[in-house]
């Protein structure tokens, strides 16, 4: 199952993709349940994978404006220098432990929607990306049960203002721009990947290739990620955890190339979706 979140005469909901639309789950399993990490939260994603299978579409994806795929989620954990090509032209030393940092649910977008290079910066970067959304809570979720817990997966881009990544060493500030989280365009759901490590991940700038590796080069792969951070703060449904990006960075490129007010950003993860932003300025 595909689902989006999106907002349809100014009330939030979400639905499934199907041939020609969407399905609309909206308080399908529950009056409240509008949103996807609510359906999550309920347990109720085998009953409305039962309740979209072979429908018609009721509405078009032209009828709805689409939302981040978690618009509400409780934590967004990203995770940075996570594919050895990435860590090698940063020229960080290799770690023991993932390097973990935030971004808040606010920073969202959805696919189609411009990400704003902020007015007090012009290194704003691109970082393509798998994000993982948890199904299952839970606290020291060991490794060999930690995919249990995996809702699904969605591109991401976690783009990036590198001047103000920099200024200490917490990334936190680069990371939360307003309109910098591209998520999208929807969530497929872990049933219908049999293995996520036999995908690759593209990033294009305006077409051209930038970054492009397997997700089997994850230097910590997503149940490690999900042991390590579960240990040291309680996962829920509906959490997000990014996956860290290949290297290609603008940032590390001679001279670096950033992304500017026209420009288009694409993450592309064949089996899981295109993710398509262009690049706006905030006013």
């Amino acid at each position: 199952m595909k689902l989006v979140s999106f907002t349809r005469r100014g009330s939030p909901g979400f639905g499934a993709l199907v041939d020609g639309g969407l399905v609309d789950l909206t308080s399908r399993a529950a009056p409240h349940v509008t949103t996807i990490r609510q359906a999550l939260l309920g347990g109720h994603l085998d009953f409305l994978d039962r309740y979209a299978e072979d429908r018609q579409a009721e509405m078009t994806l032209a009828d709805v404006a689409l939302l981040p795929v978690i618009p509400d989620p409780a934590k967004i954990l990203c995770v940075g220098l996570n594919y050895e090509t990435h860590r090698a032209e940063t020229k960080r030393p290799d770690a023991r432990y993932p390097t973990i940092f935030t971004r808040f649910a606010d920073t969202q977008i959805a696919h189609g929607q411009p990400i704003l290079k902020p007015r007090v910066s012009d290194a704003l970067d691109f970082e393509a990306e798998l994000a993982v959304v948890i199904g299952r809570g839970g606290r020291y979720v060991s490794e060999d049960q930690a995919m249990a817990h995996v809702a699904g997966y969605a591109c991401y881009n976690d783009a990036t203002v590198r001047d103000w990544q920099r200024h200490t060493h917490q990334f936190i500030p680069g990371k939360n721009f307003p309109a910098t989280g591209a998520f999208g365009p929807a969530l497929v759901t872990a049933d219908e990947i049999d293995d996520y490590t036999t995908l690759s991940i593209t990033g294009r700038l305006n077409g051209e290739v930038m970054q492009q590796a397997s997700l089997a080069d994850l230097i910590f792969p997503i149940p490690r990620l999900i042991a390590y951070c579960s240990s040291f703060t309680p996962l829920e449904p509906g959490d997000v955890i990014i996956t860290g990006t290949p290297g290609g960075v603008g940032d590390r490129r001679e001279p670096p190339l950033f992304m500017k007010a026209g420009d288009v950003f694409e993450v592309d993860i064949p089996g899981i979706g295109r993710l398509v932003n262009s690049i706006g300025v905030e006013e």
